[in-house]
């Protein structure tokens, strides 16, 4: 009986817990879009934006580095800014505020992560409780003496448990994708932002002067 069935046969066949199975793979496969395109945003080349940063510092002073953060997308350069502004106030302060920021980045980072672990869970569950539904009907008073008849209902039945693993594969493999990435990302953050502090107390010692001065004719 299940093999003959086309997608949609089997899903009309699944009964109502097909329905929310299917809206926590549409809602969680839209969050995974969004997510996808603001990682790829978010990724830049870290070491060549570091240099970048490096250079206009030198050259063109604590200015031009800010403009530069203000320029260029991503939570690096976003903390490289929030760090820079608090750059005239010592290298503490500086490190208090990259700090602050990359709490704020991460969090923004892991926005909606947070629905796909729900609908991992949530979608086995509804499968289940769609299959046991689907047993009640079949194994009703009736139908209770006639095994040939019941066999063909526990097999429908069956679908919703089937559908729901599927949906919960497909979020969690998603999911694990974007962790992973997110992970690298911050790992990028962090030790770039201890590079930058390395930087800052490196030329203020070079050239004994503050910060905010270097750069300026």
């Amino acid at each position: 009986m299940v093999e003959g069935y086309s997608f949609f046969q089997m899903y009309v066949a699944g009964g109502f817990f097909m329905h929310p199975i299917l809206a926590c793979l549409i809602i969680g496969l839209g969050i995974c879009f969004e997510r996808f395109r603001t990682l790829r945003r978010a990724s830049i080349n870290t070491r060549q934006f570091l240099n970048g940063v490096k250079k206009a510092l030198v050259e063109d002073g604590l200015r031009a580095a800010l403009d530069f953060c203000e320029k260029t997308n991503g939570p690096v350069a976003a903390v490289f800014y929030a760090g820079l502004q608090r750059a005239p106030r010592g290298v503490e302060q500086v490190e208090k505020a990259m700090m602050n920021s990359g709490v704020a980045e991460t969090a923004f980072l892991e926005k909606n992560l947070v629905w796909l672990t729900l609908f991992v869970s949530l979608a086995p569950m509804l499968g289940v409780a769609g299959t046991v539904q689907g047993m009640i009907k079949a194994i009703g008073p009736a139908n209770a003496v006639s095994p040939t008849i019941v066999a063909p209902g526990i097999a429908a039945a069956l679908l919703t448990t089937l559908f729901g693993f599927v949906v919960a594969i497909i979020i969690k493999t998603a999911h694990n994708f974007f962790a992973s990435y997110i992970d690298k990302l911050v790992l990028d953050m962090e030790t770039s932002s201890a590079e930058l502090v390395d930087t800052l107390v490196e030329l203020e010692y070079q050239t004994q002067i503050p910060l905010n001065q270097i750069g300026q004719a």
